[in-house]
């Protein structure tokens, strides 16, 4: 009799703010080059839909024939920590990639009201390279990350800063504390849009969370995809040692 393999572990990924997944292939390339490790990205769709809205699209579409790890990038944080308050069959642990579970500039939050005044469809390219990708900013990675954004419309890119800044009006921290899942953070070195200090709140809320800083900007997926893949290989595959680990003990 044969007995069948269990399937590569499969590594769900949830986007930035731009929500297409059109930014993920480097850091797929780079996974795939060093790993059996499967992906599957989820894109949302180009509407105007709240955190809640966007968590019951992602549960729709996540896999429910195996098991499966979540890696949440910026703006999706919230999603992760949601998924790991009420994890469903099969999610094993979760990966937050520059994340937050809470408003990372709370400071701003007075000013949600005038992101009706901010032309997100004609912001220059100089602010997204300072603000996402400096000191590490490419043509090529600008190109990218200008072609997402064109895909998305104002509308829905208002929408989704506007949900990150009403955040604190319902706080995903307390149900995020309470999961028990296993959490990597990773964290760029020189972020300039979430604080290093959020990674702290992370470590606090979810004692054993393992943290690895990375030199990269933001957009650490895309800026240092080769040390993002060793740093989520490593993690993902101790996970599947600790449960060969105990199915030989039972």
């Amino acid at each position: 009799m044969t007995i069948s393999s269990p399937a590569p572990t499969l590594l769900v990924l949830l986007p930035g703010m731009d929500g297409t997944a059109r930014l993920f292939h480097r850091f797929d390339a780079a996974l795939r080059a060093q790993t059996a490790i499967e992906t599957q990205a989820i894109a949302y769709p180009a509407a105007p839909l709240d955190y809640a809205a966007l968590e019951a699209f992602v549960r729709e579409r996540l896999p429910q024939d195996r098991p499966f790890v979540v890696l949440a990038e910026s703006f999706s944080g919230p999603l992760g920590a949601a998924l790991r308050a009420d994890p469903p069959p099969g999610m094993r642990a979760l990966i937050l990639c520059c994340a937050f579970v809470r408003n990372p500039r709370p400071l701003l939050t007075p000013l949600r009201h005038l992101l009706g005044m901010v032309p997100f469809g004609a912001l220059p390219g100089f602010a997204l390279r300072q603000t996402l990708l400096a000191p590490y900013a490419t043509p090529a990675l600008q190109a990218e990350l200008v072609a997402a954004l064109a895909q998305v419309p104002p509308s829905v890119l208002r929408q989704r800063l506007r949900a990150v800044l009403e955040i604190p009006e319902k706080d995903a921290s307390p149900s995020f504390a309470r999961g028990s899942l296993p959490v990597l953070y990773l964290r760029a070195r020189h972020d300039r849009l979430v604080p290093p200090a959020n990674a702290l709140q992370i470590l606090c809320l979810a004692p054993g969370t393992q943290l690895v800083d990375i030199d990269a900007p933001h957009m650490l997926l895309q800026a240092a995809p080769a040390a993002a893949a060793d740093a989520v290989a490593a993690f993902v595959n101790g996970l599947s040692a600790a449960q060969e680990s105990a199915q030989d003990s039972d």
